[in-house]
């Protein structure tokens, strides 16, 4: 007996050395790093803006298809991919304060999905998010105003399961908005040329440029590729004619979080995140996005010179394991770009922006509420239910949130309909990048966020907006939850049904 007790012990001794050694080799493999690597051989792409013309009612029209194409990710090679009005991501849509829009979108692809305008103020059944879904050969025709100031914004599906999927395939694109006080703003403005979008995505690709749909053995936050491309871009590089150019930051990614800045720690001048200009610029070295944040920055350049945009090893406040396989210790080189010759001078950035930040006022909150992100599903303790309704907002009224990380992981917020200001950030004041107006935010591990909204202009006791966790494999597990906005005593309807859609 002792003999075997002994053999037994030896055995799972084996086996846990075994284990061990596999770990460590799992660990040592977790991170990512691009930095000195790339040929920057490729010219990067400028999504073309999109045209709208006028409709019947003067609606500015825009017409989008929703389709499968073969893209080129990686030079000379073609992957299956999807996109809008094209192989892969989508066109710039562009309008200003005050136009009425229509939005004409078809779905040419072969599964069901939805189509949500990322940081939009408008009604909730034009909202795009998983009530209103488009089945394949149906077409979409949501119209709205635009009443909200300049701002990047973007658009991306927003299909319950399937959302990180849709995203990852490439279906995406941005959305510019502009004001009166914006345009007289002595700001970079000639699209593609001192105004560049910089999408960033982190597909993993094979050897033949092919999508790959897998992902790590130990991965916290979903899918996390091992290369960068910008605007679909591998190797990008940027050709500049202007001293002082704006990049539009959007991260596109569905979990990766980046640390953006220049190689040569350069200043920059942050000068709007999501919600739209700050009301000062603010010199900065790096910006930290959580996926479905944008951030507006302007960099200055020499004649002649070229720099590389990169993110860095990004902090995620986790713990020693979940830093490293939420891609904590991962770097990428993203662009590099490169100056003229000559460079005409470029106006100083106004030190003066906006004024819409100081609009939102805690002291006029009618009640806090509380979220608490657990895990990877829930948000206190409640899985997503698209037939239940979880929040009930009064109209034209402010309120405060606190929402916390109550796990061990990295996640981000995102309540549809409004921008909020961030009031307090892991108990202090918030970082530069979500010193403005939001409607995103990274929220740490065991860290809480405390901001302040206002809802109003749109009611509708049955159509819901969502808030959920932007890392999207986390929202696809039930990480989700729905609101909807009512008049002053009045009571939450039903949510849409979708029982004869999933029959």
């Amino acid at each position: 007996m002792k003999r075997i007790l002994l053999l037994g012990l030896a055995a799972v001794l084996v086996v846990v050395g075994g284990l061990g050694v596999v770990a460590v080799v799992v660990y040592s493999r977790a991170d990512v790093s691009t930095v000195g690597e790339l040929s920057f051989s490729q010219r990067l792409r400028i999504p073309p803006q999109l045209e709208p013309r006028a409709d019947a009612n003067g609606r500015r029209l825009f017409d989008l298809t929703l389709q499968q194409g073969r893209a080129e990710l990686l030079p000379g090679t073609r992957a299956d991919t999807w996109g809008v009005n094209g192989p892969y991501l989508g066109p710039t849509l562009r309008a200003s304060r005050g136009d009425r829009l229509l939005m004409r979108v078809r779905n040419d692809l072969p599964e069901t999905t939805t189509l949500h305008w990322h940081g939009m103020h408008l009604p909730a059944e034009a909202d795009g998010g998983p009530h209103q879904m488009i089945e394949p050969g149906e077409r979409w025709q949501p119209s709205w105003t635009v009443d909200q100031p300049a701002a990047t914004l973007w658009y991306h599906p927003h299909l319950h399961g399937d959302t990180e999927d849709h995203v990852y395939r490439g279906v995406a694109g941005m959305f510019i908005l502009d004001d009166p006080r914006s345009r007289a703003l002595a700001l970079p403005d000639d699209y593609g040329v001192d105004d560049i979008p910089v999408i960033l995505q982190d597909p993993r690709l094979s050897d033949d440029g092919a999508l790959e749909f897998s992902q790590g053995a130990i991965s916290p936050i979903g899918r996390l590729g091992d290369e960068t491309l910008v605007n679909g871009t591998s190797n990008p590089y940027l050709p500049v004619s202007s001293r002082r150019v704006r990049l539009r930051l959007l991260n596109a990614s569905t979990a990766r979080i980046y640390d953006v800045g220049f190689d040569d720690s350069r200043e920059l001048l942050l000068i709007g995140t999501d919600g739209g200009l700050l009301e000062a610029p603010r010199p900065v070295r790096r910006v930290l996005l959580s996926p479905g944040e944008r951030a507006e920055v302007v960099a200055e350049f020499r004649p002649g010179e070229r720099a590389v945009l990169r993110s860095f090893e990004p902090d995620l406040g986790a713990d020693f394991f979940n830093e490293r396989f939420s891609g904590g210790d991962d770097s990428f080189d993203l662009l590099e770009v490169r100056a003229g010759r000559e460079l005409p001078p470029a106006p100083a950035v106004p030190d003066r922006l906006s004024g819409e930040r100081a609009s939102l006022d805690p002291s006029e909150s009618v009640r806090t509420r509380r979220f608490e992100l657990s895990g990877s599903s829930s948000i206190n303790g409640r899985s997503m239910d698209l037939g239940r309704i979880d929040e009930v907002v009064t109209s034209d009224t402010t309120e405060v949130w606190e929402v916390e990380n109550g796990s061990d992981i990295p996640h981000s917020f995102h309540p549809h309909d409004v921008r909020f200001r961030v009031l307090e950030y892991a108990g202090g004041p918030p970082p530069a990048e979500a010193s403005g107006l939001q409607d995103t935010v990274f929220v740490p591990p065991h860290e809480t966020v405390r901001l302040v909204a206002r809802f109003e202009d749109y009611t509708d006791p049955n159509v819901p907006y969502m808030f959920h966790c932007h890392v999207l494999d986390h929202e696809d597990q039930g990480m989700m939850g729905q609101l909807v906005v009512v008049e002053p005593g009045q009571e939450p309807g039903s949510p849409p049904s979708h029982e004869a859609a999933s029959d």
